[in-house]
């Protein structure tokens, strides 16, 4: 048995497959589903999303930047805003975000808009190292 899995953006399809297990992080911590889950709608949370193959033989990487999950009759949806694939994401281009969010916050400690900043460069960054793994 396997999960249906939809990863999807207002634009496009970022990702069809069938999974074996899937972990994201919502507001209420990290949660993982398998086949048979019971039905649930989360927040999404600013963090990595993994997608194990139905044969076990592979992980895939997600960095997501908030957004909704969806299971019910082994059927997920993933819906974001932004998520990109540990191979498409531009590592360079993560820590110059990093360092300028950094730069803000020593400015402004309280920097809410920077502070979210930080924290997507870092979950990018994280989840960019997986695609050379």
């Amino acid at each position: 048995m396997a999960i249906q899995v939809e990863f999807v953006s207002p634009e496009r399809i970022i990702f069809t497959a069938e999974a074996k297990e899937i972990i994201v992080r919502t507001t209420d911590g990290e949660i993982g589903f398998m086949p048979g889950h019971v039905p649930f709608v989360g927040v999404l949370q600013v963090a990595e999303a993994r997608l194990y193959d139905a044969d076990g033989s592979t992980v895939h990487s997600f960095a997501v930047h908030r957004g909704f999950v969806e299971i019910a009759n082994d059927h997920c949806t993933i819906l974001s805003d932004v998520a990109e694939a540990a191979a498409d994401i531009d590592p360079a281009r993560a820590e110059i975000a990093e360092r300028r969010a950094e730069e803000a916050l020593a400015t402004d400690k309280e920097d809410v808009a920077a502070a979210a900043a930080l924290r997507r460069a870092q979950v990018r960054l994280q989840v960019s190292k997986k695609a050379s793994a």
